[in-house]
């Protein structure tokens, strides 16, 4: 039987459509860094500037990932995620109406506390829906939306702004953009039926005294796994949250390519995302076929997806031209080829507290990264190039998974199927 007693299918579908929610959460997102080089210059705002304005849309999204996660675990998520889609949804259309740097520090602040109310939604769904074996699959399908929006992005703009040499023409792709996510909403609530993501409140190691609010954080904070998890999004969420935030201005003004060049090399850049996602959940369900166990066909595909990422520091050392395009869609793949094994890892842990721990496990990654983009940006105004940072850049995911092997509890690789709720 299905963990919710609906079909295969139907499964699925709802991975589908939690694939649209992540793809417009992130067109929403890459609007900005898409846009940065000519913002940037018409509200004259330094690489600092812009630094800070992405680091503090990190500290929301840290914040709100801790509200969001708390919050999932107590109210019915059917009710919950479209309200937050419709809310960022609309800070994202008020980004267009910015007119200096406290109006856009502002708008890209809420965007990112709601934006965060995603992510503990999403993965209690997919751990609702989907049985333990399809959950890397279910996952890639969820994050590749990422992709998805983030190729979509720079072509919209492209159409939008290509040959308008208005002042304010940046506008216009925040409005249409932040408008997309009314439909969604209306879709989620006709599939999604009242009963459809109850889940077993079985016992777990976050699960001790239900009538205390916070009985659920002591044994979170000591368990060993949750640690192991910590280090892991640290790591991957600093590589690719700065990529996603600097590689429009690294193409541009590191490496000379025109605007439309740069969005459109964006585009491809994030195909190969989407690329190294699903692939991912294609290689651990087919090393899981083949007799490795669930734990260790995460591990060894985290593995591939970080020594791709590392080419990141071959990247930086590259002029302009076809090797630095080729190595960076190489890279594309590996830094979000990780992301599915990370979330699949988390739901190893709780069943009861699922949104708590992504919650929590978010707003360590957020809190710990968000500096790095003010640090990026102080960096570029002071040397004049990205080359360091870059070269930096790619070691990161390949840190946290070695940080992970040394903390995870060798008895926790494999766990019992939940119960279908």
């Amino acid at each position: 039987m299905e963990p919710t007693g609906r079909s295969s299918a139907w499964q699925w579908w709802v991975s589908g459509l939690l694939l649209l929610a992540t793809m417009i959460n992130y067109m929403d997102r890459q609007t900005l860094s898409n846009l940065a080089p000519l913002i940037t210059k018409e509200l004259q705002l330094s690489n600092t500037q812009y630094g800070t304005i992405e680091a503090t849309f990190g500290y929301a999204f840290a914040f709100g990932s801790l509200f969001f996660g708390i919050l999932a675990d107590r109210v019915s998520v059917r009710l919950l995620y479209p309200a937050v889609l419709v809310a960022w949804s609309a800070v994202g259309f008020a980004t267009g109406l910015s007119r200096g740097y406290t109006s856009l520090l502002i708008c890209r602040t809420l965007l990112g506390f709601f934006e965060a109310g995603h992510w503990p939604c999403a993965l209690i769904v997919t751990q609702a829906v989907m049985s333990r074996g399809n959950r890397v699959m279910g996952n890639s399908i969820l994050q590749s939306g990422a992709s998805l929006g983030a190729i979509l992005t720079p072509i919209v703009i492209l159409g939008l702004v290509r040959g308008n040499s208005e002042p304010d023409a940046w506008r216009t792709p925040f409005f249409i953009i932040g408008a997309a996510g009314l439909l969604w909403a209306i879709v989620w609530l006709w599939v999604i039926k009242p009963h459809d993501l109850e889940r077993e409140r079985a016992s777990d190691s976050a699960t001790q005294n239900p009538i205390a609010p916070t009985a659920w954080l002591i044994p979170l904070l000591t368990d060993r796994r949750f640690w192991a998890l910590a280090t892991m999004v640290i790591a991957i969420n600093t590589s690719w949250q700065l990529i996603r935030a600097w590689l429009p201005k690294f193409l541009q003004e590191g490496r000379g390519y025109s605007q439309e060049q740069a969005l459109l090399f964006n585009s491809t850049y994030y195909i190969f995302t989407d690329i190294g996602c699903i692939a991912a959940g294609l290689a651990t369900v087919w090393l899981v076929r083949r007799g490795v166990q669930v734990h260790n066909s995460r591990v060894l595909v985290f593995l591939g997806c970080s020594l791709l990422a590392a080419l990141c520091t071959v990247a930086a050392f590259l002029p302009q031209g076809w090797p630095l395009l080729a190595v960076l869609l190489l890279v594309a793949a590996g830094t979000l080829g990780v992301f599915p094994c990370y979330y699949s890892f988390t739901q190893e842990v709780t069943v009861s507290h699922m949104g708590r721990l992504t919650g929590m496990l978010s707003f360590v990654g957020w809190i710990a990264s968000s500096p790095t983009q003010t640090l990026f940006g102080y960096m570029v105004d002071r040397t004049g190039s990205y080359d360091l940072n870059m070269a930096i850049l790619g070691w990161a995911p390949l840190v946290g998974l070695l940080a992970f092997l040394a903390l995870w509890p060798k008895g926790h690789s494999e766990m019992a199927e939940p119960a279908a709720g």
